[in-house]
């Protein structure tokens, strides 16, 4: 289980709202060294928590920010109270390793 305080943010290049959590850099950087099978866009299936919210998802390679990406849905957003931007306490499983 990794678990790490995460940057909120919204992705600009879409008109609708998508926000996400940028992984930090020592993470992310120990999730590329976890063998696993290869995925479409270099996705990596894990189970996200933040607060009582637990979910299945994929988090993306983020080349910009040279970090992982953890999409946050609408329900796990309003559930946990999280707004555009701040810092969220995460807890990822990788499922495919």
């Amino acid at each position: 289980m990794l678990a790490f305080d995460a940057e909120v943010f919204r992705w600009e290049a879409r008109t609708q709202d998508w926000y996400f959590a940028a992984v930090p850099d020592e993470v992310s950087a120990d999730i590329r060294e976890i063998p696993r099978m290869p995925r479409g866009f270099g996705a990596v299936r894990v189970t996200a928590t933040i607060g009582a919210t637990t979910w299945t998802t994929s988090i993306f390679p983020d080349a910009g920010r040279g970090v992982y990406v953890l999409p946050l849905k609408q329900a796990v957003r309003r559930a946990e109270g999280i707004g555009a931007d701040g810092i969220v306490a995460v807890r990822l499983e990788v499922l495919d390793a």
